[in-house]
């Protein structure tokens, strides 16, 4: 789905984002996420293992909310799961850059994702909701 301008440049900027799962339960876990917008999909990156992992193994359906104050996007869709690990590290090293300064996301990318199984998670959005661009409710 193509993103409109607007909703580009939100999300272009410096937020993170609350990645929503199904638990087995059928219940939603909840993870607070960093996240990089690259052409119209949203990449983001865990270590392997985690619940929210876990779940999109077993369901790849999820839901990513933005928000600043009284405007928010919510994307849902579908995510795949990148488990080669060149790509995780040298994905989890672009979102380290995105949030932190050069020479932190170096020290991080090293001392701490380098030891790790890393996979990164790319959300192929299905439907955009936007509130509060231009009027909007």
């Amino acid at each position: 789905m193509e993103l409109r301008d607007d909703v580009r440049a939100f999300l272009e900027e410096d937020r993170f984002g609350v990645l929503a799962t199904v638990n087995e339960t059928g219940s939603a876990q909840q993870t607070v996420m960093w996240y990089e917008l690259r052409g119209d999909l949203i990449v983001m990156n865990t270590k392997r293992g985690r619940k929210k992992d876990r779940n999109l193994l077993r369901d790849p359906r999820a839901s990513l909310c933005i928000e600043d104050r009284f405007r928010y996007v919510t994307l849902d869709g579908v995510i795949e799961t990148i488990d080669d690990p060149a790509i995780a590290q040298a994905d989890i090293a672009a979102l380290a850059r995105r949030y932190h300064s050069a020479e932190e996301a170096e020290r991080m990318a090293r001392d701490v994702f380098a030891p790790q199984e890393r996979v990164t998670l790319v959300l192929r959005v299905d439907r955009v909701d936007v509130h509060g661009f231009d009027g909007e409710e």
